[in-house]
């Protein structure tokens, strides 16, 4: 047994050798190269240019833009930190994260009425069952890329305003940027915010 024992150790080494060329290089590097050629723009992180080419952001990672400038559409809202400081920094997204704060938290409500109060005072055309969930509730990353399609509507009437554009431009716009459901089946239809506000300030709407 003893006298086998160099060659098993070689034999071994052998295989690791092997297997760490297998899994550690080659399949790599056929995984990368499949991904580059069919899916080029996902694998590099689905990047969103501007209408001089400057990468500006990700479809997949949401940005803020501040409410009180009423000619853009607003995201959802945002409970993530700076994560240095603490302190709120809506959007950080290197600091993902939910509020943790349950439906009977008083901190939740009171943040909810605070910004259901603004949009009573911003939007046009509030629909008789309320405002949209998603544009008074944060998600669970703080980085949503997307809003409800009714968010979107709301808000459309106001950046029409504010913007001097025919609002029925406005809302074939939101229709072009809005994603449909995962695989046709899983989540709702969304309209993404970084490329519907890059629309209008190319002039897509007029």
């Amino acid at each position: 047994m003893l006298r086998s024992l160099p060659v098993e150790v070689v034999r071994g080494i052998r295989l690791t050798l092997v297997f760490a060329l297998l899994t550690g290089i080659l399949y790599p590097l056929f995984v990368t190269g499949v991904s580059q050629v069919v899916f080029h723009e996902q694998a590099n992180g689905s990047l969103i240019s501007d209408k001089t080419g400057q990468v500006v952001g990700s479809r997949l990672i949401g940005q803020w833009f501040d409410p009180q400038d009423l000619r853009y559409f607003h995201p959802r809202p945002s409970a993530t930190v700076d994560p240095a400081t603490g302190s709120p920094l809506p959007y950080a997204a290197n600091n993902s994260a939910g509020s943790n704060l349950g439906p009977g938290n008083q901190v939740l409500i009171s943040r909810i009425q605070a910004q259901i109060d603004v949009i009573m005072a911003t939007e046009y055309g509030i629909p008789n069952d309320g405002v949209p969930v998603d544009m008074v509730t944060a998600d669970f990353s703080g980085v949503d890329p997307h809003i409800s399609v009714a968010s979107a509507r709301i808000q459309a009437v106001r950046v029409a305003r504010v913007r001097g554009l025919d609002p029925g431009k406005v809302e074939a716009l939101v229709d072009k940027y809005t994603d449909g459901r995962s695989l046709r089946v899983f989540g709702q239809p969304g309209v993404n915010v970084l490329e519907l506000n890059l629309a209008l300030d190319n002039g897509e709407a007029g």
